[in-house]
């Protein structure tokens, strides 16, 4: 297979995917497969919340829309067209697949099938249908692919390489066993974002999509803030406003009443809208419906620290307070070229 026709194949994706939205599902005359998979689509994705509760159509239906906007014959052209895939010999590579938010290993996947190798796919237990789905569908499209991708549920076996993402734990457990493979292990990281009292109320609300998309689930969640000394959050609060009905998920209320009550047993002082805390605490990694704080009084100092935390940290948001930061509002909406970890994906494809 070319290089071309496996990137057409996904370009069909991104163009079935395009017709799914929370507000409407339409076919649209001309896409490839729709009497096969248009209405099982559609089940699937109302069938998610149960498949995993944190994955409701809302979530699963941003995470879709994301990937139909990705898959474009401009942005792939714009991603792959710097590399030279000449020179591939096809190996097996084995993905070990995270859940935390929908189709967050699908980049893996991607990035696999277009280099040409074979991909040994094993999906967590929290998002066991959406990729096989996709999968099938890209199947149908280029049958040739059917012989590139395979979903296993036992022991990894028969592999070259491996690229992994989990917890700190279960990364040192990747280290070990996998130690004799070429392999990229992720670990966990959190981002953060960086205010200095300049903000519009459209950037800070931009800022709480940062922090609620996914219920804060993902890496690149806000859930750390850096403020000045002597910042108030009132600006900030009347910006989070705009999600006040976060609150009315029940898994999402029955953390934010557990967590706030561990704080206030604990005489923690916290910050409280009803819906969200804040508590000041060094730490990056603030539990779900809640987010830490930690005042600066130097942002150069500030800027030299977050380098030096760089491995903890997947993305920094400000209004250009700090080099290379993500615009407010962002962070869910990747680039194909923006790797998870700063690590090259298709470098180290090419080159295993």
């Amino acid at each position: 297979m070319t290089l071309e026709t496996k990137k057409n194949a996904f370009i069909e994706l991104g163009k079935f995917l395009s017709q799914f939205s929370e507000t409407e599902n339409k076919p649209n005359e001309g896409v490839l497969g729709n009497d096969i998979f248009f209405d099982s689509f559609v089940d699937l994705i109302q069938l998610s919340q149960s498949h995993n509760g944190w994955y409701t159509p809302e979530q699963v239906y941003f995470a879709i829309g994301s990937w139909a906007k990705a898959l474009t014959k401009e942005n792939l052209d714009q991603w792959l067209n710097s590399y030279d895939f000449t020179a591939v010999t096809p190996k097996r590579i084995a993905l070990i697949l995270a859940g935390n938010i929908p189709l967050v290993g699908f980049h893996d996947f991607l990035s696999v099938l277009l280099c040409g190798h074979y991909a040994v796919v094993k999906t967590s237990s929290n998002d066991q249908h959406l990729l096989p789905f996709l999968a099938k569908y890209l199947m149908h499209i280029e049958p040739e692919l059917a012989d590139k991708i395979t979903f296993t549920e036992g022991k990894l076996e028969n592999f070259d390489a491996v690229i992994a993402t989990g917890s700190n734990n279960t990364a040192r457990y990747f280290e070990y066993y996998f130690k004799d493979k070429p392999s990229i292990i992720r670990k966990s990281r959190n981002s953060v974002a960086v205010l200095d009292g300049t903000e519009t109320k459209e950037q800070l609300i931009g800022l709480g999509e940062d922090i609620f998309r996914y219920f804060g689930l993902g890496c690149r969640n806000v859930s750390k803030l850096f403020v000045p000394k002597g910042y108030s959050f009132d600006a900030f609060f009347e910006a989070m406003f705009e999600y006040q009905d976060i609150i009315h998920y029940e898994k999402y209320a029955n953390n934010y009443d557990y967590n706030k009550a561990v704080f206030l047993m604990s005489n923690f002082q916290l910050l409280d809208n009803g819906f969200l805390t804040l508590k000041e605490d060094t730490s990056h990694a603030s539990p779900i419906s809640s987010v830490f704080y930690e005042y600066y009084d130097d942002l150069a100092k500030l800027e030299k620290r977050l380098v030096l935390e760089d491995e903890n940290i997947q993305c920094i948001v400000s209004n250009n307070l700090i080099k290379n930061s993500v615009p407010f509002g962002q962070t869910q909406l990747p680039k194909l070229w923006d790797y998870a970890d700063n690590i090259d994906t298709i470098s180290f494809l090419l080159i295993t």
